[in-house]
């Protein structure tokens, strides 16, 4: 059976229980933290509205993120375990990309929220009612489930002689691409017109709301009330860098940083993964004291 060698940190032993319990650590933590935000967004009726609806969908597409990439990180540092098989790698790359494009959609709808918000308060109630964060969620969740099909289909037809040795402790669709010693350019094509309909438009779209929502906050003339309308952009301006910049560092190095040291491409993708769901819980529950004291409470 057709199976790949994925690859730790280059340059560290396999065998490398040191850096094994930090990162049991670390997924507890993203566990912990996404975990504890459903749970007070469930159980607390003061945080039943449409911004911590969308944030309720932000942590389950970080829960989904973790998971999916749990069972290889843990096997290999833990159990020294660094092969996989092919339909195994091919699931966890759907769900990678899966979750990946779920969270790029729930920071628009973030964005979308901020915007009515703010540039149109009077009329906040009646546009996001809960018939359309409904209809938002669904659409959000199909686009990425159906956006990241036709990849894992195409390349599971692919054969796939060279080497099979992937550079991450994970599958990626890019790292995958570069082991095929057929034609790939059908998958290529559709590879990048899937970024770029998903992340490349949602980015778009999430400066665009952010250049409304900078022109309506400036027209305000009370300092106080300015800045307050900016402090509630801080907690989702922050959830969109954390998610684009390792993001598009990764797809930048991917295409032209062949000779970069394979440290680079390692220490972007774990950031691009590992990163967003462990800060994203921090980064709300600094700003909603509801969610700050259920997680002292459970640390404690």
């Amino acid at each position: 059976p057709l199976t790949f060698i994925l690859t730790g940190i280059p340059g560290l032993m396999v065998s490398s229980y040191w850096m094994a319990l930090p990162l049991c650590c670390l997924y507890l933590l993203m566990l912990l933290g996404n975990g504890t935000l459903l749970w007070t967004i469930r159980t607390d009726h003061s945080l039943h509205t449409p911004m911590y609806y969308f944030l309720s969908m932000l942590a389950v597409a970080d829960l989904g993120l973790s998971l999916s990439t749990l069972p290889t990180m843990l096997a290999i540092f833990w159990f020294e375990s660094t092969s996989l098989c092919f339909e195994a790698c091919i699931v966890q790359m759907y769900f990678i990309h899966s979750f990946s494009a779920i969270e790029s959609g729930v920071l628009v709808a973030m964005a979308f929220d901020r915007f009515v918000a703010i540039c149109h308060p009077l009329c906040y109630a009646s546009v996001l009612t809960s018939s359309l964060m409904k209809k938002a969620g669904a659409a959000i969740f199909t686009r990425g489930i159906c956006v990241v099909l036709p990849v894992a289909i195409l390349i599971k037809k692919m054969p796939f002689c060279r080497s099979r040795v992937l550079s991450h402790s994970f599958c990626l669709h890019q790292d995958m691409l570069r082991l095929v010693c057929g034609d790939v350019r059908v998958n290529s094509l559709y590879g990048l017109t899937a970024v770029l309909l998903t992340k490349g438009l949602d980015s778009l779209t999430i400066l665009l709301s952010y250049v409304m929502i900078i022109r309506a906050i400036l027209n305000i003339i009370s300092q106080e009330a300015r800045a307050k309308a900016f402090s509630t952009c801080i907690s989702h301006l922050c959830a969109v860098l954390v998610f684009y910049f390792p993001l598009i560092g990764l797809s930048v190095i991917h295409r032209f940083g062949k000779r970069l040291p394979p440290l680079t491409h390692t220490l972007l993708a774990d950031a691009y993964l590992l990163v967003p769901p462990l800060l994203n819980p921090l980064v709300y529950s600094w700003k909603t004291k509801q969610i700050r004291r259920r997680i002292l409470i459970l640390l404690c």
